[in-house]
């Protein structure tokens, strides 16, 4: 059987912003996989990069050279990945890449180093690597389903796609026990006061917005048990005691029938966390799944708004209108959960009469919480394509990320930092208009400047 090191080149270190909100989560993907080799036999070790520094793998890979090392990557890790690639290749380590950001650039990580990339799921493509890379090489996988790597020839081959896992309750349980969860538990105790872990309870996601990728589970949605969903909370709750939950789905509210069986579950074992999760605002229509949510113990939900107007949502191919975002903010606000709200400034075709509207919704529903980013097209999807001829990395591939690609005809950041100034300082005047109206004339002051430098810039 084979032997391997996994680990995602995440250091939170290097994070300056999540460490000024510090709620780091467990790679939840990585603690699959291991349990998934290790339960066929392999040899797997986890450096969880999150809490410890780079330093300290590159020692790891010079002490136990000549061994194979699993990386998972995302676009915010790309500069530290090619780090390791490069130092695990001096010291003859081979490379196997994982997750939706090799599998977007397969070209230039393989160029950079790589010596195969698993595209879609981990778990039978690595198992099955494990056993034909000691006999065939990392040049010959054309029989390994779902990988790219390049041939003798130096060519990229890119082998069919595997099918998809069918039933998630086959898989163990995420081999927690690998890694120092308590540190994460801890960490968000210190911050927040009250621990937290996550968890999935199914994999995927149907809906087809384009600025979303989808290059691991595709557009499927698989579902986990209530049963084996409860049986995972309870071993969460035996070992680390955590005092809420983080349900980490594309989409927790997709099948009202599983939530209400889950509840179940968790009322028969006597199991009650307060968590919080994301829906979509169609997913949370109406009263009986806002209940269900509510007593599984939901105490903040998080909704993708994105914007307050319908002609950038139908731009996004949401499925998702205003009515619906009104009334599932409404209904998660009368059975007393909070709300969070994502936000999305720049996508094509916004103008300034749809930051207005996205104003006005914000103002209107007032979620607890919003947050917003300007979009940037990711490779692979949708959104990407319709702006491929006009986007251009200002940096070296190698030092840059999706985030970095600028958009020929769009505004700049300055732009949208107008934009979040209107947005905060309007909501937050419409907030505090009853008790402090000084400070509210104040807001509305800095809400009207930001528009009007907005309008003029337009």
């Amino acid at each position: 059987m084979g032997q391997i090191l996994l680990t995602h080149g995440y250091f939170l270190s290097e994070d300056e912003k999540e460490q000024q909100i510090m709620k780091p989560y467990a790679p939840l993907g990585l603690l699959y996989i291991s349990a998934y080799l290790k339960s066929r036999g392999h040899r797997v070790e986890i450096f969880d990069s999150t809490f410890a520094e780079r330093s300290a793998l590159i020692a790891q890979l010079q002490q136990q050279p000549g061994g194979m090392l699993g990386i998972y990557t995302n676009l915010m890790t790309r500069r530290s990945v090619l780090k390791i690639m490069a130092a695990a290749r001096a010291c003859g380590w081979t490379v196997i890449l994982g997750g939706p950001e090799s599998a977007n650039y397969c070209e230039e990580y393989l160029a950079a180093g790589a010596h195969a990339i698993v595209i879609g799921e981990g778990e039978l493509t690595l198992d099955e690597l494990l056993h034909a890379i000691p006999v065939q090489g990392a040049h010959a996988l054309h029989a390994v389903r779902g990988v790219a790597f390049s041939d003798g020839a130096g060519r990229v081959i890119r082998t069919p796609e595997r099918v998809k896992i069918p039933d998630l309750d086959a898989l163990p349980l995420p081999d927690r026990a690998a890694i120092d969860i308590e540190k994460y538990v801890d960490v968000w105790r210190r911050h927040h006061g009250a621990g937290s872990v996550s968890l999935i309870t199914a994999r995927g996601c149907p809906y087809k917005c384009t600025w979303c990728s989808h290059a691991v589970y595709g557009y499927t949605h698989r579902r986990r048990s209530p049963a084996a969903v409860a049986s995972e909370v309870e071993e969460i709750v035996a070992r680390y005691q955590p005092e809420q939950l983080w349900y980490a789905d594309d989409v927790f509210t997709i099948s009202h029938p599983w939530l209400h069986s889950y509840a179940g579950e968790l009322r028969q074992r006597g199991l009650h966390l307060p968590f919080e999760t994301i829906t979509r605002a169609d997913r949370l229509q109406n009263e009986a799944a806002a209940q269900a949510l509510a007593e599984l113990g939901c105490y903040r939900v998080w909704i993708g708004s994105e914007s307050g107007s319908q002609k950038v949502l139908d731009a996004m191919q949401r499925d998702v209108t205003l009515a619906e975002v009104h009334r599932a903010v409404e209904l998660a606000h009368r059975y007393g959960m909070q709300v969070g709200m994502f936000l999305m400034w720049g996508y094509e075709g916004e103008g300034v009469e749809d930051i207005a509207a996205t104003v006005d919704l914000v103002r209107s529903t007032n979620p607890e919480i919003f947050l917003t980013t300007v979009s940037y097209p990711i490779k692979g999807t949708p959104y990407f394509e319709s702006v491929r001829d006009r986007i251009r990395l200002p940096l070296d591939w190698a030092e840059a990320s999706d985030r970095d690609y600028f958009i020929e005809g769009r505004h700049d950041r300055n732009y949208y930092r107008l934009a979040d100034v209107w947005l905060r300082s309007e909501v937050e005047a419409s907030r505090v208009a009853g008790a402090d109206p000084a400070r509210a004339a104040d807001l509305k002051l800095a809400a009207r400047q930001a528009r009007e430098e907005l309008v003029r810039l337009t």
